[in-house]
């Protein structure tokens, strides 16, 4: 009993689930290991994507859907608008869980504690875009550029545009807006118009990971899950809640973010209507298909629901299914990426990891 049980809880993390597709530390020579996790950008408030120059919303000409040919407009979420939000929230969310332990620019920051040794880090201050620190780990998974004759760092992350589910003419708003004068509270004339994608509007999504380490891909989980705010003039809307709803691992690229946007058309997905269970199956269903494209079907692992023998007990990602335990893979890994403390052991492990990557490119 005791080792059916060890063995069913070693399926129940993120190493043995994926551990096949992680590295133990970042390495500057890049491998084929690759993991994407698939999103739906859900917007909710009013968003701007948009460019500085026109302030019109970005548009591109597409298919209506993988099985029509039908050419509709539709909003590019642009990479660049999705990168620079999260590479920010990243290196915040670090910042801020080292200056919990002690500081930045501190020489005396303890970070770890093995056999009551407190092991001694100092961790630069870092910050988009004049003043990249190249050792810390949003510098090593986002990539940086060197500025003196340093060694570059190449990206292990990557971010394609993201297309509106639905046509152009069916989300987009132009809102005008005009100016009250304080001293009668009256309105004059319309200052200007701002164009902007409704609300309940989504966004199918993918971010792609290129040899990185459990503790890497922890770090983009709670990034994608933290990031809320993207898109101009983000202090008045812009607000949007990332949903995680599938993860992938393998020697390649499954799918783009067009084809999983066409493929998701034609699935009707809407997600007011379905359940995140329900997204999440068409998500999987649609990664089988696109298996017959791929150069390496068998190095795939897409994350399912898993039966087991049953025994009696029910947790957060396990529910029992007439005597055998349905496993909620998806849910196990987020759950431990959400559930991951950057306490000291952790933030001295990532930091340690950096410093060796950059000894290795010296």
């Amino acid at each position: 009993m005791t080792d059916s049980k060890t063995k069913k809880e070693e399926r129940m993390d993120i190493n043995t689930l994926l551990g096949d597709y992680l590295v133990e530390k970042p390495e500057p020579i890049i491998g084929a290991k690759t993991i994407q996790i698939f999103l739906i950008r859900e917007i909710l408030d009013y968003t701007a994507l948009r460019t500085e120059d026109t302030k019109e919303l970005n548009t591109v000409a597409t298919p209506l859907s993988i099985n029509s040919k039908e050419q509709i407009s539709r909003v590019a979420f642009f990479a660049s608008k999705q990168k620079a939000v999260e590479s920010r929230e990243l290196e915040r969310m670090l910042r801020t869980a080292v200056e919990k332990q002690g500081g930045i620019e501190n020489d005396k920051l303890e970070l770890g504690d093995n056999n009551n040794e407190k092991k001694v880090k100092k961790i630069k201050q870092c910050y988009l875009k004049d003043k990249l620190c190249m050792e810390c780990p949003r510098c090593v998974l986002y990539g940086a550029t060197a500025l003196s004759q340093e060694a570059n760092i190449k990206h292990r992350i990557e971010y394609s545009t993201a297309f509106s589910l639905l046509p152009w003419d069916d989300i987009e708003e132009t809102i005008t807006f005009n100016a009250i004068n304080d001293k009668n509270i009256m309105t004059g004339q319309a200052l200007g118009s701002r164009y902007v994608v409704k609300p309940a509007t989504i966004f199918p999504s993918i971010v792609t990971l290129k040899s990185v380490s459990r503790e890497e891909l922890i770090l983009t989980i709670k990034t994608l899950l933290s990031a809320k705010s993207y898109g101009a003039e983000t202090r008045i809307g812009g607000d949007i809640r990332n949903h995680i709803v599938g993860i992938a691992a393998g020697w390649e690229e499954i799918i783009t973010p067009l084809e999983f946007t066409l493929e998701l058309y034609d699935k009707k997905i809407n997600i007011e209507d379905k359940t995140s269970l329900e997204i999440e199956q068409t998500v999987v269903a649609i990664l089988r298909d696109y298996l017959q494209y791929t150069a390496n079907p068998d190095k795939i692992k897409i994350l399912d629901d898993k039966k087991e023998e049953g025994n009696g007990a029910n947790t957060g990602n396990v529910q029992e299914n007439g005597g055998q335990e349905i496993v909620d893979e998806l849910k196990t890994v987020i759950d431990e990426a959400r559930n991951q403390q950057l306490g000291s052991d952790f933030l001295y492990k990532i930091y340690k990891d950096v410093q060796k990557f950059r000894e290795t490119q010296s």
